[in-house]
């Protein structure tokens, strides 16, 4: 007879007549056994050690060792092997007693037919407690991967409970509403109606809703809205997601997570308004470049077009057949040479409203040109300060930062009432830096964001394209000053880097100042 059921065995007994026997009982009850016999402590240790046991027989009482030692010697190595006392006479309540200490099984010597089924149904045992053991150990596991999971989320997880009669309650929510919602998990589950309080009145509605409507059609829950959390000022936007599943008692359980959104909505309000600022823009710059047009047109119909006509007009007798005298021509050729003189003037001024030549000699001497020509305008002293007398510019990044100081300039005769003005051009590290400041006024915030102050607007569009940095600040009664930065090459820099140059390039101008002046005293 072949044995497929292998069976290591340890025995505790100093009965060969005994041994035999419950050899033969296995042998016969289908196990090919490998069994060790000990009776003393330390042979039952030294085996404990050697090898991996699946049972262990045990006298009650030995000559040298009993049930309870043998107990505490395997319960000292923390091993999980089935033990079957077999005994001689011991009583009923001993019995009881060693099954308390963790015997499997107890039986008589005398009687051993229960013990191939109590061998099979210990190991049994142990296979299902292992199995029990394996489960919890990856169940805890699980638990401590979920609960990673859940405290690195940036949002709160949640389990979210509506019984039948509408009664909501949270089974689960992670430790991250304390931060989001000001509430703790443990005050949460146990006071669920406390996040509906959070909720702004007017989301309020949104939110039962959509929660019917996935607890109806067992669909995602997804909704938006603000909260406030009590002690703090500010308002968050959160957004939720949910999943719902019915449960056996027909209350509905979603699983999902809360998320502050509060910076996503702070960006696309501010995009929004960026693009309808950048509408409104474009739009004041198309009528102000048909404006310009039209303007053009004008001149060149009334003023070139008028002069015209009237060398026409002067050059018309002098083509007929007629004789006139020398003085006649020679007074037609001095009113002509006049009404010339006149369309070249016309043409210079239309064509430096269009593009100034100056910007040809480079943006200092443009500068300064324009400086010049505000002055005398409109009476207001411009003093420019220059770090070099020629910085060398692309002629699209030099007209940018004309336009911006003509405009600047247009704004300071328009609103600041000033009398002087300081302007300050210079170059350090691959930047330039433009400052104009005026003792007017001062302009205030209210005035940077009114809906029509496209200049300001279309000054700093043009420095940002250009990958600058435009900032403007008044003082009340003391003035205002307008900053400007741009890189001249594929310069990348950022915003702490630009205010570190920007003091970089208020010491150079400073000290070059100094510099020039020093050198005027010693000339004279």
């Amino acid at each position: 007879m072949i044995n497929e059921e292998k069976l290591n065995l340890l025995m505790v007994e100093d009965s060969e007549e005994i041994i035999g026997r419950v050899l033969q009982i296995l042998l016969q009850g289908g196990f090919d056994v490998d069994c060790l016999c000990v009776s003393t402590a330390a042979a039952l240790d030294e085996a404990l050690k050697s090898q991996d046991w699946q049972i262990v027989l045990s006298d009650y009482h030995s000559l040298e060792l009993d049930a309870e030692e043998v107990i505490q010697i395997i319960g000292g190595r923390n091993l999980n092997i089935p033990l079957i006392i077999i005994s001689g006479e011991v009583d009923e309540e001993a019995a009881e007693h060693i099954m308390a200490l963790g015997a499997y099984d107890f039986m008589m010597k005398s009687n051993l037919a229960r013990l191939v089924p109590a061998i099979r149904r210990s190991l049994h045992e142990v296979k299902n407690f292992q199995r029990f053991i394996n489960t919890q150990t990856a169940l805890q596991k699980s638990e401590a991967l979920f609960q990673a999971i859940a405290s690195n989320l940036p949002g709160v997880v949640f389990q979210f409970l509506l019984s039948g009669n509408n009664q909501a309650s949270f089974p689960y929510v992670s430790d991250a509403s304390e931060t989001l919602l000001g509430l703790s998990p443990q005050m949460l589950m146990e006071s669920p109606e406390l996040f509906p309080a959070l909720i702004l009145p007017e989301d309020k509605k949104s939110y039962h809703q959509l929660m019917m409507i996935s607890a109806e059609q067992l669909s995602t829950w997804n909704w938006e809205g603000c909260i406030q959390v009590k002690g703090d000022s500010d308002i968050k936007w959160i957004s939720l997601r949910a999943t719902p599943r019915r449960m056996a008692n027909g209350a509905t359980l979603w699983d999902g997570i809360m998320i502050n959104i509060t910076r996503n909505k702070l960006a696309e309000r501010e995009i929004v308004r960026s693009r309808e600022q950048l509408a409104e823009l474009s739009s004041y710059l198309q009528r102000v470049k048909e404006q310009e047009r039209a303007r053009i047109a004008r001149e060149i119909h009334d003023d070139i077009g008028g002069t015209l006509t009237a060398i026409k007009c002067e050059l018309y007798p002098c083509m007929d057949t007629t004789a006139r005298k020398p003085e006649f021509y020679q007074q037609k050729a001095r009113s002509i040479e006049s009404l010339v003189d006149r369309v070249i003037d016309s043409t210079r001024r239309i064509s430096l409203d269009l593009r100034p030549g100056i910007l040809d000699c480079g943006i200092v001497a443009a500068v300064q040109w324009q400086a010049k020509e505000f002055s005398d305008r409109t009476g207001i002293v411009c003093k420019v300060f220059c770090a070099t007398d020629e910085i060398s510019l692309d002629s699209d990044l030099a007209i940018a930062i004309f336009r911006v100081f003509q405009e600047t300039l247009t704004n300071i005769s328009k609103h600041a009432n000033a009398s002087r003005i300081q302007v300050k051009l210079v170059e350090l590290e691959g930047l330039i830096f433009l400052e104009v400041v005026d003792n007017g006024c001062g302009i205030t915030n209210i005035d940077m964001e009114k809906q029509d102050s496209f200049g300001i607007r279309g000054m700093r569009e043009r420095c940002q394209q250009l990958k600058g940095n435009f900032h403007i600040a008044g003082d009340p009664g003391k003035g205002t000053k307008v900053t400007i930065l741009i890189p001249t090459g594929n310069l990348d820099y950022q915003p702490g880097h630009v205010v570190e140059l920007e003091g970089k390039l208020t010491g150079s101008v400073q000290s070059q100042a100094a510099i020039k002046k020093k050198k005027r005293v010693s000339r004279l």
